[in-house]
């Protein structure tokens, strides 16, 4: 608990972290590791980085249903099996 939490009431308190925090700190602190450097195709990295565990963790959840994971992504089975296979994610026993 920070000390930002103890001045929240005990409801907040106990909410998660918002993903879209949890992201904008992730890529503030990249950002202030690349120091002087300029980042080159971030977006494509970004997501190249970020979509891979997603696919894996939300079929994890549905342990293996690509049918089930594709609506809780929001896209078709289809886009779901094309981007399995092109960051190689092989689902086997209901688990990637």
């Amino acid at each position: 608990m920070t000390m930002e939490d103890k001045d929240k009431p005990a409801a907040e308190a106990d909410l998660p972290t918002p993903l879209r925090q949890n992201v904008q700190e992730a890529i503030r602190r990249y950002l202030d590791d690349m120091g002087h450097s300029q980042p080159e195709s971030l977006y494509r990295i970004l997501m190249a980085q970020v979509e891979p565990p997603l696919l894996e963790e939300v079929l994890r959840f549905t342990q293996g249903n690509q049918s089930r994971t594709a609506k809780i992504l929001g896209m078709t089975r289809n886009t779901l099996r094309t981007k399995l296979n092109r960051y190689d994610i092989v689902v086997r026993d209901g688990k990637p």
